[in-house]
């Protein structure tokens, strides 16, 4: 009895790892690669995962304690689905290291570009091309309007969604329509 409440996961990391799984499981939706045109790579998989943890980190900003150890918890839980990654490719301790940190930069970048462009939310025109320019290498891209609009539709629904849900790990996405 007392080994299980020492070794109880806390609930914030246990909606944490929830929310990336949920996170993961959207971002692998085959339509994002079908009807966006989304890049089937390691690094067109890594935008996608990015985005939806974003989109999450995001919406449990400044929501409180709980939501900021949730929020942290997601963010561990991306780190060390990068890392297992990096490890059943085969690479080495050493190599994993340099590689992660260069991604948590990626991470914070796009973060931080992301917010610009939700800031101009309804308006999706800074949003398709900043898109365009991290998954399609293009800030033209045709495909990344359509990704836009429902990166979009996420932020607003994340936004209506009610947190106590979110902090029990549970999210609701948006219909993922070109």
């Amino acid at each position: 009895m007392l080994l299980r409440r020492l070794f109880k996961v806390r609930p914030a990391v246990e909606a944490g790892r929830k929310l990336y799984a949920a996170a993961v499981a959207q971002a692998r939706q085959p339509r994002f690669y079908t009807d966006f045109a989304a890049p089937d790579t390691r690094e067109g998989r890594f935008d996608l995962y990015t985005l939806h943890v974003v989109l999450l980190v995001r919406r449990l900003k400044g929501e409180g304690e709980q939501a900021a150890e949730t929020s942290q918890a997601l963010f561990d839980a991306y780190l060390r689905g990068l890392d297992d990654a990096f490890r059943e490719l085969g690479a080495s301790d050493l190599s994993v290291a340099k590689k992660m940190k260069k991604l948590g930069q990626a991470f914070y970048g796009r973060a931080r570009a992301y917010e610009e462009a939700f800031a101009a939310l309804p308006d999706t025109a800074a949003l398709t091309r900043l898109i365009g320019r991290i998954l399609y290498d293009d800030e033209g891209a045709a495909p990344a309007a359509g990704l836009a609009d429902y990166a979009g539709r996420a932020v607003a629904g994340l936004g209506e969604a009610p947190l106590e849900a979110l902090l029990q790990g549970e999210v609701h996405w948006p219909e993922i329509s070109a």
